[in-house]
């Protein structure tokens, strides 16, 4: 393998991590927060058919993109809805939510299967693209990507220097204790979730605008699964998050150079590689299970009612 191809496989790795990065710190916020929400590969769905329907009416990728974010916004509003006020079983909604989101995205995207839309074009950053092997790597990707690396360091400083991070941390872990000290519970929840379902959208749209692009059933190929399980291997860290989407990107990309290569492995057993690399690694990084739990918000996935 010469240089240029390993340069041009961690280029393709961001890419291919950035949908799981984003939808998974979306989803550690939603967590922090002590709600459970397994609805992410429906959200995704629908922000992805969202964003390239809109982006091939009107051709304004930020407009599929924002779009995206909304759908994903409304879907986690109807989850935070039933969760949160009508007190419904968290895991059973989610579930819900995400065959409700797969059906929903093949009825509505069926007549734009094998359409071909703009594309997202990468943008150098002035100097930074200049630097030798990483300034490509890093610097030479859409805007998109840039996106996830801002949220990767404004949600790893929410939670370890802002006062909200901490309001967060503090309902995730006793609610009741932080309703006595006045803290909305239920509104900071609301707004966790929205938060959670927004991302997620944004990282379904990234998937049919800027990483394919284009529009087929089911096209996030289980990634909403996957990041549900890597915010709980990442212990709940964005550090963590980051680490974990990429490997999974670098195992996907690796998959697709070795048949390209013409190595003679089954491509069965190649296409299952992203997700067993992804998951055997995090497992040994949260081995020790006593520091799991010392991550793990205690209140994730209970229901809290609010005692007059």
């Amino acid at each position: 393998m010469d240089f240029d191809l390993f340069v041009n496989i961690l280029y393709a790795t961001i890419r291919t991590g950035t949908p799981l990065l984003l939808v998974a710190l979306g989803e550690m916020v939603c967590e922090k927060s002590g709600v459970l929400n397994l609805g992410q590969e429906g959200m995704m769905l629908m922000g992805a058919v969202t964003g390239f329907i809109v982006v091939n009416h009107f051709d304004i990728v930020a407009l599929g993109f924002v779009s995206a974010a909304i759908v994903g916004m409304l879907m986690a509003i109807l989850f935070a809805v039933i969760v949160l006020f009508l007190n419904a079983n968290q895991v059973a909604t989610g579930l819900a939510l995400t065959i409700f989101g797969s059906g929903l995205s093949a009825f509505i995207g069926a007549d734009y299967e094998g359409k071909i839309i703009t594309s997202l074009d990468s943008l150098a950053l002035p100097i930074l693209s200049d630097i030798p092997v990483i300034g490509h790597i890093l610097f030479n990707q859409d805007l998109v990507v840039y996106f996830s690396f801002a949220m990767f360091v404004g949600i790893y400083l929410f939670f370890k220097k802002s006062r909200g991070g901490l309001i967060l941390r503090s309902i995730g872990e006793n609610p009741d204790a932080a309703n006595v000290i006045g803290l909305s519970v239920l509104k900071v929840r609301f707004l966790a979730i929205c938060f959670g379902g927004a991302m997620a959208g944004i990282a379904g749209a990234y998937l049919s605008i800027a990483y394919t692009p284009l529009w087929t059933e089911n096209m996030t190929s289980g990634r909403g699964w996957i990041a549900l399980a890597l915010v709980v291997f990442a212990s709940w860290r964005a550090e963590r998050i980051i680490l974990g989407a990429y490997l999974f990107g670098f195992a996907s990309i690796i998959h697709l150079v070795a048949q390209g290569l013409g190595f003679a492995i089954s491509s069965n057993l190649l296409a299952i590689l992203p997700y067993a690399a992804t998951i055997v690694i995090l497992i040994m990084l949260s081995a020790n299970k006593n520091k799991l739990k010392l991550y793990e918000p205690v209140s994730l996935g209970k229901p809290w009612f609010k005692k007059h």
